[in-house]
């Protein structure tokens, strides 16, 4: 039986009338051609919402029960964010190949899928979303489970906004053994069960209290810090970035949703995402784009350098000229800067960075930025620049084959996805990743909260610890009541 138009989108509720037939039509052709071939089809439509949709709030409030689920906004940015829930592919790795190895099956997935293709707000369309940990194969504690190293996911449904733009997207997976009428009940089910509810506030006064405790010792990380300069010293390296951990358990299981609403008040520049794996969530409110491809145009930002933001607008402003001509913050700057240009120069026409870093500000601490742009000599996906730059100066150290094996005997902890980068990736490779900092992993009353600086040659042990405090203040005000 053929439904009209009319009614599958009243019962699609979320799609208007050619998004539901164009959905149809694709249903019914990915089912012949997957019982010709034998193998699974994909099928997206992308339809226009309601300007008032919130896409955060969607997906914290439609998610399932353990799904898979992901949301990243930037709220300065004209309102921009991207949010998905559910799973119809799953996209996993690990090694020094995983970008490179979910970047070519999530292309040959774009390839293949009966999809519109990509024109609304950034994000909007077929994407793959998720992340990839801080090391090669990160993420090995049991604190980790659930986040691979490499985990990018094909939703069942995502939501893109960008200014009055707001676009929903339905995935569905249509195997050789499917019927058509379940098919449109699946799609049903899951349009009718999103949710467009606010984001739930915070609880100002859970019963019991909550209790902070560092892993390692305070002085663990300034013993840390002078052996690495001592190193520096000595020749074998130009810069490192080590992180330290701090716990926070709750009374409650710690509330996601909450968390994120506060987090993009407070933040409202910076990339707050989170990433929902099991019964986990991976939250940040980061200062740090990793790369940005539009087209043959990428772009991204050396940030290095840091010092505090203080409440009187004169010392403010002085402690931004401060680290403006700080020789130690510039020199740690410029590291950054000279190995992204010498990333990107092979696979590109042209490399540019601003003649001089810039202050960048968000609420508790300011940072020297430097932006890079490059016009790309050949169609890297966003997964593969990705793969290109990471990990930064910035948050690993240079040379990086000589850190690498440094850091984790430093720090003594297991980064898994912090400092590692957290995005999107359309079907024409477009995308955006921003780098996992200011974070925190959630996973019911405990929250694990990570923060790190760059140790170079003119580095104090005492000014590191003080400024990772500082970088653990963004979360840990929301986080420990």
């Amino acid at each position: 039986m053929t439904v009209s138009a009319s009614g599958l989108a009243s019962a699609w509720g979320w799609l208007d009338r050619d998004s539901a037939r164009r959905l149809e039509v694709r249903l019914e052709a990915a089912l012949r051609r997957a019982r010709a071939i034998g193998t699974p089809m994909l099928v997206s439509v992308t339809s226009g919402v309601d300007a008032g949709v919130d896409p955060t709030a969607v997906a914290v409030a439609s998610r399932r029960a353990g799904e898979p689920w992901f949301c990243l906004e930037q709220p300065d940015r004209d309102g921009y964010a991207v949010a998905a829930i559910g799973c119809v592919r799953a996209l996993s790795a690990r090694g020094p190949g995983r970008f490179a190895d979910v970047a070519r099956r999530w292309s040959s997935i774009g390839s293949d899928a009966l999809a519109d293709a990509p024109d609304g707000p950034p994000g909007s369309g077929l994407v793959a979303v998720g992340g990839f940990a801080f090391a090669a194969d990160g993420g090995a504690s049991t604190r980790w489970e659930g986040f691979d190293p490499a985990s990018m996911i094909v939703p069942e449904v995502s939501l893109a906004r960008r200014g009055a733009r707001v676009s929903l997207t339905v995935n569905v997976e249509v195997a050789p053994d499917d019927l058509l009428e379940d098919l449109r009940g699946r799609v049903g089910g899951r349009l009718g069960g999103l949710s467009t509810a606010s984001l739930p506030l915070l609880d100002p006064a859970p019963a019991g209290g909550y209790r902070v405790h560092s892993p390692m010792p305070p002085s663990h990380y300034e013993e840390a810090v002078a052996r690495a300069v001592q190193r520096i010293r000595g020749g074998e390296f130009e810069k490192i970035v080590l992180a330290r951990d701090v716990e926070v358990h709750a009374p409650v299981d710690h509330d996601v949703g909450a968390v994120l609403g506060l987090l993009r008040e407070a933040f409202s520049s910076c990339y707050v995402f989170a990433v929902g794996r099991g019964d986990a969530a991976f939250v940040a409110a980061s200062p740090e784009l990793l790369v940005r491809r539009d087209g043959a145009r990428a772009s991204t930002v050396a940030l290095a350098g840091s010092a505090r933001r203080s409440a009187d607008p004169a010392i403010d402003d002085h402690l931004g000229e401060q680290l403006l001509q700080s020789d130690k913050d510039r020199e740690e700057n410029e590291i950054v800067v000279r190995r992204i240009a010498r990333a990107l120069r092979p696979h590109s026409v042209w490399v540019t960075a601003a003649p001089e870093p810039v202050l960048v500000r968000v609420a508790n601490i300011q940072h020297l930025g430097t932006p890079i742009r490059a016009q790309l000599a050949a169609p890297l996906s966003a997964v593969e620049l990705a793969g290109v730059l990471h990990p930064t100066p910035a948050v690993g150290g240079e040379p990086l084959e000589v850190v690498s094996r440094l850091i984790p005997a430093l720090e003594g902890l297991d980064r898994g996805w912090y400092a590692g980068t957290v995005g999107w990736s359309d079907s024409a490779g477009d995308g955006e990743f921003c780098v996992a900092l200011r974070c925190a992993l959630l996973r019911g009353r405990l929250a694990t909260l990570y923060a790190g600086g760059g140790i170079v040659l003119g580095s104090e042990p005492a000014a590191e610890l003080a400024e990772t405090e500082v970088k653990l203040g963004a979360l840990l005000p929301v986080l420990s009541g």
